[in-house]
């Protein structure tokens, strides 16, 4: 079976302009729109250290929102290919971005810390194993060029 190609298709409509444009930084928002088709527009903006809206989704938030849900999905899906039962998963997750003196810069790293709760009888060793393979089958993961970090907790109950 040969590979298969996956296209995401969003729009990003930038929403800040109050009547000058970019005539000067502190004149327009940094708010955008983020629309895919059938879904709930997101609203987004710039760290609010970058002039950005606080209650707007910024672009470092939605990176690591995503590394996180994808690994949850893989873990979710190779659980149940196991047999191991999950009945809760929560992760706390956190990245560091480095601005550099010039203004740009770049993702340093990123911690999951998923709690996962398993049912009664579950082998942790087992839970461990499937986590580590979600890890490394993980899309968004393999796709960033900084170190995600792994440290799941699990609670039997």
């Amino acid at each position: 079976m040969g590979s298969k190609r996956h296209v995401y298709s969003v729009q990003t409509e930038w929403t800040g302009n109050h009547g000058l444009g970019t005539r000067s930084w502190h004149v327009y928002s940094r708010n955008h729109d983020i629309a895919a088709e059938g879904k709930p527009i997101i609203h987004g903006s710039a760290d609010p250290s970058f002039h950005g809206d606080p209650t707007g989704w910024n672009p470092g938030e939605l990176l690591l929102a995503s590394l996180s849900a994808c690994h949850k999905l893989w873990y979710l899906g190779l659980a149940a290919g196991a047999g191991l039962v999950v009945t809760a998963y929560r992760d706390a997750a956190e990245a560091v971005m480095m601005e550099n003196p010039q203004g740009d810069g770049e993702f340093e790293s990123a911690v999951l810390r998923p709690v996962i709760t398993l049912a009664s009888g579950s082998s942790v060793e087992q839970a461990q194993s499937l986590h580590d393979q979600a890890h490394a089958h993980c899309f968004i993961a393999r796709s960033v060029n900084f170190p995600v970090i792994c440290e799941p907790v699990f609670q039997i109950v």
